[in-house]
């Protein structure tokens, strides 16, 4: 299989997991040295080493995965997410990784009024790992475009 579609398959993994909320298979998507950032365009502009989420490990992940299904059960407003994405650039890189750039809007409809909003838009920019004979996201960097969101986030974006 051609990398471009291991890449994309990838991604589309990636999406269906989060919009169906099945967050284990989330986790499966990035190797043992994955590692998920969150932050805003703004900040990645000015510098500034903040983020909405910072999982910079793989331990992280598994943490999150963890939160979001059996700690915050149940504490918080569920909403449903769309992902919509479009790959921009796929770049090699050494040893079986590729760069990878892609754009995304996520919609959310919120479960206590049933009303469907932008919660995000931005890019990914992606360190993806193909030479395992699966892609799997080494890193993944979801750079929001907006300084703010309208909402809260639990799942990733």
């Amino acid at each position: 299989m051609d990398h471009l579609r291991q890449i994309d398959e990838l991604q589309l993994r990636y999406i269906d997991a989060l919009d169906g909320k099945k967050m284990p298979a989330w986790l499966a998507t990035f190797n043992a040295e994955g590692q998920y950032v969150c932050t805003t365009a703004e900040s990645v502009e000015a510098g500034w080493p903040m983020a909405l989420i910072m999982d910079d490990c793989h331990g992280r992940l598994e943490d999150r995965v963890k939160f979001v299904d059996k700690v915050w059960a149940g504490t918080f407003q569920d909403y449903q997410t769309r992902h919509f994405v479009q790959r921009m650039e796929v770049t090699p890189a050494d040893g079986g990784l590729y760069q990878v750039r892609t754009n995304f809007s996520v919609m959310f409809t919120r479960s206590d009024t049933g009303h469907t909003d932008v919660l995000a838009a931005g890019v990914y920019h992606d360190l993806v790992d193909v030479s395992g004979g699966q892609a799997l996201f080494r890193s993944k960097k979801a750079v929001i475009d907006a300084p703010l969101l309208p909402h809260y986030i639990v799942y990733p974006l």
